[in-house]
């Protein structure tokens, strides 16, 4: 069992099945709130299904139209004008850099593809990144899309002026049909919004009870607990109606625009490390 199937399991033990999820909220069979600080390793960082989460506009629009083959259309084509693909010409505007754009299917067939490139200018994006403020410089950069989607999707954005041999990436590149392209497309022009609007003033209001298991980067939360008790605060959070990324090397998330009372029962009930 993965880590990731520990928490399903868990939180459906405890809370019965999913039943809806809206912005930071999971709702459940037993009528709990709970509050998902893992956000699917960060790919729902803006929210799951949420009325403000246009790529899912887009995503039911596109399949309105049946467009969901293995073909070229209006959203996965190169311009004529530019010579870019809708996905690049967004990636580019996030990295602030022009870029060509490949999907991977896992993050090591990215990251391998990338080193072929570039093994000494290769980074993974993280969104609000204290540490790394021009995402210009790396020749290479690994993203995963802020798409509140539980599969594996992965780009790989490479300078546009870097010579990309035939052979790149073999087989292990992915394809997405229009629908699930265009809205990935729609989800990172709705991140680079999401990162002129949301800024610290909006995540250290919960550090009083959140700083004591966390080191907290920006909106990331790198836990304090002893690795070989993390599992057990992952289920005492639970207890605590609180969704923590359930593997240690993957932060979590400060909860955007949560109520402090969400924090109420871990305050009440600290976990002992």
């Amino acid at each position: 069992m993965t880590q990731i199937e520990f928490l399903a399991a868990q939180i459906k033990s405890r809370f019965g099945t999913i039943k809806r999820a809206r912005g930071n909220f999971l709702y459940t069979q037993k009528r709990i709130r709970l509050t998902d600080m893992f956000l699917e390793g960060g790919r729902a960082v803006l929210g799951w299904g949420s009325d403000r989460c246009s790529a899912w506009t887009v995503f039911k629009n596109i399949i309105s139209r049946g467009v969901t083959g293995s073909y070229f259309t209006d959203f996965n084509v190169r311009s004529k004008a530019g010579g870019k693909t809708p996905l690049e010409r967004a990636v580019s505007s996030l990295l602030n850099s022009e870029r060509k754009v490949f999907v991977f299917n896992s993050k090591e067939n990215a990251l391998k593809a990338a080193i072929s490139v570039s093994p000494d200018s290769t980074s993974v994006y993280r969104p609000w990144n204290v540490q790394m403020s021009d995402w210009t410089a790396p020749d290479c950069v690994i993203i995963a899309p802020p798409l509140a989607w539980a599969g594996e999707i992965w780009l790989c954005a490479v300078k546009e002026d870097l010579f990309i041999d035939s052979d790149f990436s073999g087989t292990l590149k992915a394809f997405l049909p229009a629908p699930l392209e265009a809205s990935v497309v729609r989800s990172i022009y709705d991140l680079i919004k999401a990162l002129q609007d949301r800024s610290e003033k909006d995540w250290f209001l919960y550090d009083k009870v959140l700083v004591k298991y966390f080191k907290r980067t920006g909106p990331w939360l790198f836990p304090k607990v002893p690795e070989e008790k993390y599992s057990d605060f992952v289920k005492h959070c639970l207890d605590c109606n609180l969704v923590i990324s359930p593997v240690y090397s993957v932060p979590s998330f400060v909860p955007y625009k949560a109520d402090y009372g969400v924090f109420r029962l871990l305050e009440k009930t600290p976990f002992e490390y």
